[in-house]
């Protein structure tokens, strides 16, 4: 792991692999650089993958006074770039990841990006009685409300809670019957300081970022899984078409992480967007 100081004097973290042209990869919420390694690993003759642990992520404490959120992210992102001295590297965010990038092209627009992938993410997570394709295509303010009291009762839970309760039957029955895939996710967030990413999820759900999606002027590839925990085809669907110029891959029988499921297919879904 490398590491660099964020503009205010954090330290952050990063793991730099390979060789070529820039590649920053942006993990999900309570995820960390771990998530990318398998793809970065099959990236790496061809680009320099840079895969990052967001703020009070990772394991990482932190020095600096103030609760994480996405505009903090958002600045990270931005030192991230000044500091390796990246020319216009393409940016792949996954779910927060998504949200961290459309948060820093509202503040420094495509100017310095070259091309973008975003994975299963929707630009508002809030749903309310004018916008159907945030979280299971209804997670209204009083069902967040109560994620958010249940994150502080028992964060561990409420996370596998959030996952099993979605739009993937496979989750559910796995939940219910504690698979070893929830057994895996159970063990990892014990290990996490939940109040950082309590700050950062409730910053999350604040965010609407439908008005960036047509400012973006770069090449862009989206990313969906039709059996994904928490969004529709039709969401992605909805950023294709505000997005000029972007193009929709729907990864069949995959969820919330198709680059994981489908890794060979993503791996050359992202080496055609960096040819263009």
């Amino acid at each position: 792991m490398q590491t660099y100081t964020a503009s205010d004097g954090q330290t952050l973290y990063v793991k730099v692999i390979g060789r070529g042209s820039p590649l920053v990869f942006l993990h999900a919420w309570t995820a960390s650089h771990r998530d990318w390694l398998r793809c970065a690993s099959g990236l790496a003759e061809e680009h320099r993958c840079y895969c990052w642990d967001a703020r009070g992520h990772g394991g990482h404490p932190l020095t600096v006074k103030g609760e994480p959120d996405v505009g903090r992210m958002a600045e990270d992102l931005h030192d991230l770039i000044h500091n390796f001295q990246l020319q216009k590297p393409l940016l792949l965010g996954h779910s927060m990841g998504a949200l961290t990038i459309w948060e820093y092209i509202r503040r420094y627009s495509c100017a310095s990006i070259g091309k973008l992938c975003f994975v299963d993410q929707s630009p508002k997570l809030i749903t309310d009685q004018d916008w159907n394709h945030g979280i299971y295509g209804d997670f209204t303010e009083e069902r967040n409300r109560s994620f958010i009291d249940l994150m502080q009762r028992d964060f561990v839970e409420a996370v596998l809670r959030l996952v099993a309760e979605g739009n993937n039957p496979r989750a559910r029955e796995e939940y219910a019957s504690n698979g070893p895939g929830f057994q895996r996710i159970r063990e990892s967030i014990q290990t996490l300081d939940p109040a950082p990413l309590i700050s950062v999820w409730k910053s999350l759900c604040l965010a609407d970022y439908r008005d960036v999606l047509p400012e973006i002027s770069v090449p862009t590839l989206l990313i969906h899984g039709d059996e994904s925990h928490f969004y529709s085809v039709e969401l992605g669907r909805y950023v294709r078409d505000r997005i000029p110029h972007a193009q929709l891959h729907v990864y069949e029988g995959t969820d919330h992480s198709p680059h994981l499921w489908q890794r060979e297919r993503f791996l050359a879904d992202l080496r055609r967007l960096a040819s263009l």
